[in-house]
């Protein structure tokens, strides 16, 4: 699912950039010029492009993954019967969106720049351009978690590189005025980055074990839901795989109840 949003697609290019210019800085700047005489420069290289092997899954999932789209009835419906006693039990705490004219399910809210109702919809996040909803809540996570360890490796590596010094960079003015500017740009942008996701996720992960999320809180109206152990929160929205699995963005999306068929002919 891809959302023709400008401010979304250019929040998708900054979030590429920022990943691939981190990249650059690291291998050129810092491992090939104070690591490259060691296994420990191989390693870093290697695993520092793992995350974003892993980052890069994460969010390509997350962008185009449906996040729980209630579909569009195939004709008009009459919606003067919807609290009626023979109206069906399927439309028990249902609602109705004016902007879709149709049913929604319960904790399903309308995305003003989708168009779309979504199944558990925390929030648009322009990062994704997308809904976090039932369906991709897992992936935008895992994008949050590799977003800041790709942070706190870079700004480990920065560290090390400064402690350790740079015996064999060139002695070149403009060289060594080059690496002093990317590296500062590294270390702010990753600072920057890092605190940001930290934050979202710091708020994504207290929205699951609540059991309420981001436009609930706003609205302060969820509907009543029973207590749920923590662990079953979780794995509502990571999946019933072992938690160490979570973490990879292969993994499936866990199944959800779909919303009954509506006989939309009334």
């Amino acid at each position: 699912m891809f959302v023709k949003d400008p401010c979304g697609i250019l929040c998708i290019l900054i979030t590429y950039i920022a990943v691939f210019y981190a990249d650059y800085v690291i291998i050129k700047w810092i491992v090939f010029q104070t690591m490259s005489d060691s296994l420990w420069g191989t390693f870093n290289v290697v695993m520092f492009n793992t995350v974003i092997f892993l980052l890069l899954i994460s969010h390509i999932k997350a962008v185009m993954t449906d996040p729980g789209t209630v579909p569009l009835p195939q004709s008009r419906i009459d919606f003067s019967d919807m609290h009626s006693s023979d109206s069906g039990c399927e439309f028990v705490n249902w609602t109705v969106c004016a902007r879709c004219e149709t049913y929604r399910p319960p904790r399903a809210h309308h995305c003003r720049i989708c168009q779309r109702c979504i199944r558990r919809m925390d929030h648009h996040c322009p990062w994704i351009n997308n809904c976090v909803g039932e369906r991709n809540q897992k992936y935008f996570i895992q994008f949050l978690i590799y977003v800041g360890t790709l942070s706190v490796y870079a700004i480990t590596l920065l560290g090390i590189s400064w402690v350790n010094g740079c015996e064999g960079c060139s002695d070149d003015i403009p060289s060594k005025e080059a690496r002093i500017l990317h590296n500062i740009i590294l270390f702010l942008e990753s600072v920057l980055f890092g605190l940001f996701v930290a934050a979202i996720l710091i708020d994504q992960m207290q929205s699951i074990l609540s059991d309420e999320t981001a436009v609930e809180q706003i609205q302060k109206k969820g509907p009543y839901r029973p207590y749920k152990p923590k662990m079953v929160l979780l794995r509502e929205v990571c999946g019933r795989e072992h938690p160490l699995l979570w973490l990879l963005p292969c993994s499936a999306v866990p199944k959800k109840v779909d919303i009954p068929l509506i006989d939309y002919q009334v």
